[in-house]
């Protein structure tokens, strides 16, 4: 069940100059830096009213985001929505016939267990699904 519209994700090419003029945009600092290795990403998050902003920067050339500005440029990345049962979820898009990115659910940023379902699946949209890693029956590698 989806429970929240959890964040909009945009890509940066200079995370930095990003960082600045959303504060200046939205009136406020971030709330959270944080560097996803595995994912090649540094991220900048905002809180907004009961959702977020996160911004990302690529931090190697092969990241999927340093690709996506590459070949789209700046913009929004993609759409998270905060999920009860990431798992249970997962297995109700992909028995409906969605694509997902990853076999099982992975660590993302500001604290999430994470997946991604294809955009071919979604209208040229990047969904993510997002759960709180600090529910107990959350086991991940």
């Amino acid at each position: 069940m989806f429970t929240n519209l959890e964040h909009l994700g945009l890509a940066v090419q200079d995370l930095e100059e990003a960082t600045k003029l959303y504060t200046i945009l939205l009136g406020m600092e971030p709330y959270k830096r944080e560097s996803v290795a595995s994912e090649g990403v540094d991220t900048v998050f905002f809180k907004v009213g009961g959702s977020k902003i996160e911004l990302l920067g690529g931090t190697t050339p092969d990241s999927a985001i340093t690709k996506f500005v590459a070949k789209k440029g700046e913009g929004i990345h993609h759409v998270a929505f905060e999920v009860a049962d990431i798992r249970a979820t997962m297995a109700r898009l992909r028995e409906q016939g969605f694509t997902l990115l990853n076999e099982e659910p992975k660590r993302g940023a500001d604290n999430k267990l994470v997946c991604f379902v294809h955009p071919k699946s979604a209208h040229g949209v990047l969904v993510e699904l997002c759960q709180e890693m600090s529910s107990p029956d959350l086991d991940v590698e």
